[in-house]
């Protein structure tokens, strides 16, 4: 951590130790609201330095992660079919095969085509046992592979785009996205109280204290993101009750017709009960709920998140959690899941202080990346993947070649 960090946050504890030394001496009533007060806006400060100084922590972690598995890189030989299965150069088999089935052939450098090349070797000597997923017969190992892949990287494909692909080849397809009840699961969820219900129940614990919702008719739902997923989340709420506002820069034309109003952004924050997040990750979205966000919106708000862990400051939201700002928080998507999501740590401690400060508060609900994970999703990527590698492994190159078009 820097040395300003440090000496900030010793600071504030000597000035918080003061506070509560002043407080414990006070005999005047009509300072103590005051004393108290004064405080917790040290406190407040304290716990925005813990944060900083955990943020960089993990910055540092990561630096020392890359620098050490750069220093146990080995030189290859030129042969690519000696080099390593995992890596040619430097070169990540699961970065190749992303380009592989995602984006023009012609893209790939040598080293990720040497990567491929020595991967299709590997899996076509493996002629134990098959698995068959949408038709495609591949060997078991390349489809354990394609698995661990999805698992690795998530949703394949950013929801903002539409499910209708342009492919260089001509071939029609759709690819899948995530599914639309997501969202709707974790504002159900948040206003009934049922994951707390659920833990109470099974303590036997059949207590309505604190258990206390609101009905979804009549309250107002801002979407943000109007692409298919978004578009179908509106719809849904509509069916509840709601008053949909949506808001994206090149607003739907059916819009209207599901009973859904296209706003200013700003006008959506100001005026929603609920606000829920559809747009892809973009410099322009990049912590688009931040400080300033959350003061434009009404205190108590709903905010659900199952599309990019970035486009919320998760500092900014920790402290309207605090404050009373937000009401209720749904997060299916982290800023800084990479080292946590698609792991079993149960036995392990989380070093990531402000992901555990989140969990601190009963009115937040986290899944793990999960919104894209049901059997429909999971077949239908499975068998666009293994037809993109069948489709190599025979000709040299993938049957759907990717150009992403667009259009909503």
């Amino acid at each position: 951590m820097t040395t300003e960090l440090n000496d900030k946050r010793g600071r504030l504890v000597t000035q918080a130790r003061e506070a509560l030394d002043e407080i414990k001496a006070n005999t005047d009533e009509n300072r103590t609201a005051e004393l108290e007060a004064r405080h917790d806006m040290i406190m407040a400060d304290f716990d925005k330095v813990e944060v900083e100084i955990a943020r960089e922590e993990r910055t540092a972690a990561a630096e020392a992660r890359a620098d050490e598995a750069r220093a146990r890189q080995r030189p290859h030989p030129k042969d690519s079919e000696a080099r390593g299965v995992d890596e040619v150069e430097g070169v990540e088999y699961r970065t190749a095969f992303a380009k592989a089935i995602c984006g023009p052939l012609e893209d790939l450098t040598q080293e990720e085509r040497a990567v491929l090349n020595t991967h299709r070797a590997e899996f076509r000597a493996q002629t134990a046992g098959t698995t068959t997923a949408g038709g495609f017969t591949v060997p078991t190992e390349l489809a354990n592979q394609i698995i661990k892949s999805m698992l690795a990287y998530g949703p394949m494909y950013d929801p903002g785009v539409t499910t209708e692909m342009v492919t260089s080849s001509g071939n029609p397809i759709k690819i899948p996205t995530v599914d639309d009840t997501a969202s709707t699961a974790g504002i159900l969820s948040l206003n009934r109280k049922i994951h707390r219900a659920y833990a109470r129940v099974r303590e036997g614990n059949f207590s309505l204290d604190g258990l206390l919702g609101f009905d979804l008719k009549g309250r107002t739902a801002g979407i943000i993101g109007l692409g298919k997923i978004g578009i179908a989340v509106a719809r849904i709420l509509v069916g509840f009750g709601c008053r949909v506002l949506a808001f994206d820069p090149a607003p739907d034309q059916d819009m209207a017709k599901i009973g859904a109003e296209a706003v200013g952004l700003d006008h959506l924050l100001a005026e929603a009960d609920i606000v829920s997040l559809h747009c892809p990750l973009t410099p322009a979205t990049h912590h688009l709920i931040d400080d300033a966000a959350l003061r434009q919106m009404k205190r108590g708000v709903m905010l659900i998140n199952t599309g990019r862990g970035a486009l919320v400051d998760t500092v900014a939201l920790i402290t309207g959690l605090k404050s009373g700002a937000i009401g209720y928080l749904g997060l299916d998507v982290y800023e800084e899941e990479g080292d946590l999501f698609f792991e079993n740590l149960s036995d392990k401690i989380l070093h990531d202080d402000v992901f555990a400060r989140l969990l601190t508060f009963p009115n937040v609900l986290v899944t793990g990346h999960q919104a894209f994970f049901t059997t429909e999703a999971m077949t239908a990527i499975a068998a666009t993947t293994i037809e993109n590698l069948s489709s190599f492994k025979a000709d040299g190159a993938p049957r759907y070649s990717v150009t992403i078009a667009r259009t909503d």
